[in-house]
């Protein structure tokens, strides 16, 4: 199943901060755990990621640093920040209680349990 475009830009930073919360990554390896972690059904291409990391970044909820690989090759590696940290569990706090409205909505009976 592929999101609606803006339906995807409106969960992608908590998604980026939530795989970041659990370790540094460089670009192409966040996008890779993004998509592995949600199973396929998440998919964060180049030109969704780069600009959103560069947006995180803006708002100092990430870090990046480069770093030299064992190739010689350079990769900047994004970390998220104590700010980041808490705009996370903001966040998730967020879309737990707008999960438990929608099933509301839905009729799926009482408030789902994290």
């Amino acid at each position: 199943m592929k999101y609606e475009r803006e339906l995807l830009k409106g969960v992608a930073p908590v998604v980026v901060l939530e795989i970041l919360s659990r370790g540094r990554m460089y670009g192409y390896e966040l996008s890779e755990a993004v998509e592995s972690r949600s199973k396929g059904l998440l998919n964060l291409g180049r030109g969704t990621l780069y600009p959103l990391l560069y947006n995180l970044e803006a708002k100092r909820l990430i870090v990046a640093e480069w770093e030299e690989a064992e190739n010689g090759r350079k990769r900047r590696y994004y970390s998220i920040t104590s700010d980041g940290k808490g705009e996370l569990a903001r966040q998730k706090e967020q879309l737990m209680s707008l999960r438990d409205a929608i099933g509301l909505v839905f009729g799926l009976g009482g408030l789902a349990t994290a």
